[in-house]
């Protein structure tokens, strides 16, 4: 066992100084800690530690059969013969020797109570396994130790310590079966947010004014477009009234013309005060009275208030398609000042992590 230490310890020391020079990845796990988490783990066991208990007090009843055997045997002893004395030992030495064996069943290195227990913790550790190297693999860790484990860690930095992603993961594991697709999608997003604040903390903040930039704008888009619609909207309601207006104003003048020709055939049956010689009997000539409109007249007016629909239609229209292009172009706008400040953020970073790693191997 020591001799295996030290080969750990060398190799540790081997792995950081590579680290030093190539950035090696190390991470470990607490397999104690995510065993006492995982809630499978924690019911399974309180099940073997009840059983245990039972076997132990069945230890405890038969220890206490040798030992009454014995006093018994103590307080017997000047009433018996040799003969007697002896049968009572090796009755007491083959109970103790009984009992040995069965302690050894249940608590030895290869007893019920170790089988078991390797049993319970086998698909638990595989799990684990299987989470560790999903990490690793997204992640691109080098190393991952367990920290509970013979490989004993003289120092372990807590920003290393991978435990509570193993566990989420293994508790996603398990409720992803009850969870709903999107809950599914926003579990996914919130681990990628954790994996790259392990990666890179400022990274979170600028993800986030990302984010609350890309919804002010699609609010504004929002707004913008809600308000092209009351104005169509509006103008759609004005086009109804005015043809609304035009079928009255139609249909008054063609009543009017009926009348009018009515009146040139029949002209002694005139019923509005009229005499033959065209006056009326209120004193007034039917020339002080308006003249009708002609039906030429008519579809002068009708040809006007056409050219005049169409107009207002194109002029609604041009006015959305330079709405249109007005959005457009503030998108574009917006999307080339975003890629400028991230390709400049970008650079800053690299910048900086350069002048770590040359820090870094100042120090060295």
């Amino acid at each position: 066992m020591r001799k295996h230490f030290l080969i750990v310890l060398v190799s540790l020391a081997f792995l950081t100084a590579n680290a030093q020079g190539k950035g090696v990845k190390v991470g470990y796990i607490d397999m104690d800690y995510i065993l006492e988490k995982a809630p499978d783990y924690a019911e399974a066991k309180n099940q073997l530690e009840q059983k245990a208990q039972l076997w132990k007090q069945e230890i405890e009843v038969k220890k206490n059969e040798i030992n009454k055997l014995k006093e018994s045997l103590k307080t017997e002893k000047v009433l018996l013969t040799k003969e007697l004395i002896a049968e009572r030992e090796d009755a007491i030495a083959f109970l103790e020797k009984e009992l040995l064996e069965y302690q050894q069943k249940r608590f030895g290195p290869n007893g019920d109570l170790m089988i078991q227990k390797a049993t319970l913790i086998k698909p638990i550790q595989d799990q684990v396994f299987t989470a560790v190297q999903d990490i690793a693999a997204a992640q691109k860790y080098d190393f991952i130790f367990d920290k509970s484990s013979d490989l004993t860690m003289l120092f372990a930095a807590q920003r290393f310590d991978l435990s509570d992603r193993v566990l989420r993961v293994l508790m996603r594991a398990q409720k992803k079966e009850q969870m709903t697709k999107k809950q599914i999608k926003e579990q996914e997003k919130q681990d990628a947010l954790d994996a790259m604040a392990a990666e890179n903390p400022d990274q979170i903040e600028r993800q986030k004014k990302i984010d609350a930039k890309k919804a002010e704008r699609e609010k504004l888009i929002e707004e913008r477009k809600q308000a092209i619609e009351e104005k169509k909207k509006a103008a759609e309601e004005r086009r109804k009234q005015l043809l609304e207006e035009r079928k009255k104003k139609q249909g008054k003048t063609t009543e009017e013309s009926k009348t009018e020709k009515t009146s040139d055939l029949f002209p002694e049956k005139n019923t509005d005060g009229k005499t033959e010689d065209g006056k009326a009997t209120d004193g007034k000539t039917a020339e002080d009275k308006p003249t009708e409109k002609t039906a030429a007249e008519i579809n002068a007016d009708k040809k006007a208030e056409a050219e005049a629909k169409k107009k207002t239609a194109a002029e609604e229209r041009q006015k959305l398609l330079e709405e249109r292009k007005k959005i457009l172009e503030e998108k574009r706008k917006k999307i080339i000042e975003d890629r400028e400040k991230a390709k400049k953020e970008k650079e800053e970073a690299l910048k900086k992590k350069t002048e770590e790693n040359k820090t870094g191997e100042n120090k060295n």
